[in-house]
């Protein structure tokens, strides 16, 4: 079995076909697996790591405003579908998945032209640019979330699997979880993540909280991101503060983390969000403003509509407002377990099972 994968620009596209990858070399050892991007793309960094074979086009992105930009983008556009074509003529490929970004594109229209067997994996409510147009050629529309279908018209083409994580999320306990993170006894935790690289706006916001409460009834575990560790810690006036709460810049044992806390304040990212109810954990979901076509936004909505997080738009955080959000999930047991449960009833713990289940059968 020969399976070409292409998504990249940010860990958004990049992890789900990473998972996907790893699903596919657990069940088929002597699989070929092919990864296509861009030598700028976090991929070109993150796959070798993961131990698999990249090859690279050239694309750039589109803005959404006419501009000169655009016109050198559409002459990078039909090199890379060139390029494209040319991996794909040698590797012959049972089938060409895509997850996402700009790279994709011309991948997966070179792979319909050539009559290949496509497949595109969506991980947001609503669908990027680049798989809204391949939706059209594909053989399969894979989708995280029921409220994506409105967005697309083929029915007949959509599967909802879920996204795709880590398999460390299944199986790390939270008493394992718990003997890493936990220090103050019986205080509930609450971990506090903005991102990858933080959130300037959501640090601000906790460096107040800290600085004007006296009393916690919770202990919080902080990633500020890596940018962001040395003001914070600087900003912070009481060191009090630094032995009863755990600041740190970046966590990267994150099932572990997930798994020990009580509460989750964090961005709207789809595989943020996977991993979160996957873990069946209550959330205050902060999408970040200014992502592509608000597409976080509609991702927390989707998990606020159904009571498993509650979501503050970033123009509306503010110190009190998030203060108030947490005292009122942890201090009411019952909102705490119904937004659990509504956490575990939307996740999809076994979309990377479903998804390579589905390529089986589009392969034969």
């Amino acid at each position: 079995m020969k399976i070409v994968i292409s998504g990249g620009g940010t860990g958004g596209h990049i992890y789900p076909a990473i998972a996907i990858a790893n699903k596919i070399k657990e069940n088929n050892s002597s699989a070929e697996i092919l990864f296509i991007g861009t030598r700028e793309g976090l991929e070109s960094d993150v796959v070798p790591q993961a131990g698999f074979k990249m090859e690279y086009i050239t694309i750039s992105y589109l803005k959404r405003k006419l501009s000169f930009h655009n016109v050198k983008t559409g002459f990078k556009l039909m090199k890379g579908l060139w390029e494209a074509r040319r991996i794909l003529r040698v590797f012959k490929p049972d089938i060409v998945i895509g997850t996402g970004g700009f790279v994709c594109g011309p991948v997966l229209y070179a792979a319909t032209r050539m009559g290949l067997k496509t497949m595109i994996h969506e991980q947001n409510v609503f669908p990027g640019l680049t798989n809204r147009i391949l939706s059209r050629y594909v053989d399969r529309i894979l989708l995280s979330f029921e409220d994506a279908k409105k967005y697309f018209k083929y029915d007949n083409k959509i599967i909802v699997t879920g996204n795709p994580i880590r398999d460390d999320f299944t199986r790390v306990t939270e008493a394992e979880a718990k003997a890493i993170y936990r220090s103050e006894g019986n205080k509930a935790l609450v971990l506090i993540v903005g991102g990858s690289g933080g959130s300037s706006k959501l640090n601000n916001a906790v460096l107040s909280i800290l600085e004007n409460t006296n009393n916690f009834d919770f202990q919080l575990l902080w990633a500020t991101g890596k940018n962001h560790y040395s003001r914070v810690i600087e900003a912070i006036q009481n060191k009090n503060i630094l032995n009863n709460h755990k600041i740190i810049p970046y966590i990267n044992n994150m099932p572990h983390a997930i798994k020990a806390c009580d509460l989750i304040v964090c961005s709207a990212g789809a595989i943020t969000i996977a991993e979160v109810t996957a873990a069946a954990k209550p959330s205050i979901l902060i999408p970040k403003a200014h992502t592509a076509e608000n597409h976080q936004e509609y991702n927390a909505e989707a998990l606020d509509k159904i009571g498993a997080a509650v979501m503050i738009k970033e123009n509306e955080l503010s110190a009190e407002t998030l203060l108030n959000h947490i005292n009122n999930i942890l201090n009411n047991k019952k909102l705490l377990e119904s937004m659990k449960k509504a956490s575990f009833t939307s996740a999809k713990i076994d979309a990377v099972e479903q998804i390579y289940r589905e390529i089986l059968k589009l392969i034969n």
